[in-house]
């Protein structure tokens, strides 16, 4: 009995959900903390917290190395180190209350979070099957989510009631995320992939419609990520407490409706899926630059929030289209693909910031408005050979 119990313990899908309770776990106490603790203890304006997050996102543009650290090291320890290092950075964040030494810890810990995140999301890709890969991405997202709540609250309990510093909020969470990567190093076994993986760099031209959905994927994202948090410090004066229980609120929701999600995008599409997604946004974007209530930007970003799980949609796209050998390689190139607006983006507007925040946000519009007409080119059941629906009816004609 003990034995089987073991068998079904040492699954590849039980290391990837573990992984992912721990990734959001470290990687939500630095974010919701960030927007306070620069402004209360480094002064800074939407210029530093615009170029603290492009130097953020320099890891994830050169993503694609990935593959090159892959003739070294094993994916799944790869994974876990990234995890280790993203918890270091985390740790040592709060005793750096200076613009250049947030930029240094800031690129420490991103280094190991997008190289986690590519190695993970290739993992994910190889080891779950087409058909359960929806659902079984819907529980990824609760088991974050469910990680996020924990961060939050406790964040939330910490500082609001005893008073924690920054540093100590910081390292505590850091310390015990490396502690619980360790653990995981020592207990699982290596897990071996079902497919042998391209060593080099893939980029197909019948993956281009992929490319260029993840492409502004990543620079609409940024929008949302960089500056929806800022607005809600500097126009709408929330605290850190304020700024968590939002957070627990879209984590709440993420959790419970999460597996949910994965089902419904298996069932209606990936085309159906998106589309819905981006038209929402569009409308989310612009209600962002229009919004004068701290109340009404609340449920702007909650719901924002919630449309970004359907995102998810554009990985089992992928899943479906591509050749099993180009996973890895593909994954690192998406993310640096991913990155290439983002490193330029949080600096560009946080100018534009200086001038106008509602501007930022009606970029935001435009680039969602890109999203929409390209998931109009999804066929209905992609797959490989059927990348993208005019090439899907030239053939049939």
């Amino acid at each position: 009995m003990m034995k089987g119990f073991i068998q079904r313990y040492h699954q590849p899908q039980n290391l990837l959900l573990a992984m992912a309770f721990i990734m959001p776990l470290v990687f939500s106490v630095w974010m919701v903390l960030l927007n306070n603790f620069v402004v209360e203890k480094a002064a800074f304006t939407g210029k530093e917290i615009g170029i603290l997050q492009s130097l953020r996102e320099v890891p994830g543009f050169l993503a694609f190395t990935a593959v090159y650290l892959l003739l070294f090291i094993k994916e799944q320890k790869l994974a876990l180190l990234s995890l280790g290092v993203t918890a270091v950075g985390v740790a040592i964040t709060g005793f750096f209350p200076s613009a250049f030494g947030l930029y240094i810890t800031t690129v420490i810990m991103s280094v190991g979070f997008h190289y986690f995140e590519t190695v993970n999301q290739s993992l994910t890709l190889q080891w779950v099957d087409k058909d359960n890969t929806p659902h079984f991405m819907g529980k990824l997202l609760s088991a974050k989510s469910g990680a996020s709540l924990v961060a939050f609250s406790s964040v939330w309990l910490l500082m609001e009631y005893f008073t924690w510093s920054y540093q100590a909020t910081y390292a505590l969470f850091g310390i015990v995320a490396l502690l619980m990567t360790i653990l995981l190093a020592m207990s699982f076994q290596q897990f071996s992939a079902p497919t042998e993986q391209s060593k080099k760099l893939v980029l197909k031209k019948k993956y281009w419609l992929f490319y260029a959905l993840t492409f502004f994927s990543g620079a609409r994202r940024q929008i949302f990520v960089v500056f929806a948090g800022f607005l809600m410090v500097e126009k709408f004066g929330y605290s850190v407490a304020d700024i968590s229980a939002l957070f627990l609120i879209n984590y709440v929701f993420n959790w419970l409706f999460a597996p949910s999600i994965g089902k419904i995008i298996g069932k209606v599409g990936e085309r159906k899926t998106l589309l819905f997604e981006y038209v929402g946004l569009i409308l989310l974007f612009i209600s962002y630059g229009l919004v004068d209530t701290g109340y009404l930007a609340a449920i702007l970003y909650v719901v924002d929030h919630l449309l970004f799980a359907l995102a998810i949609a554009i990985k089992t796209y992928f899943q479906k289209i591509a050749e099993p050998q180009d996973i890895a390689a593909s994954a690192g190139v998406s993310f640096s693909i991913n990155h290439i607006a983002a490193v330029v983006i949080p600096a560009l507007l946080g100018v534009v910031w200086l001038t106008n925040p509602s501007w930022v946000f009606f970029v935001g519009a435009g680039f969602a408005a890109c999203s929409l007409t390209l998931s109009l080119l999804i066929p209905d059941k992609p797959n490989q050979g059927v990348e993208w629906r005019f090439k899907h009816r030239r053939k049939e004609a």
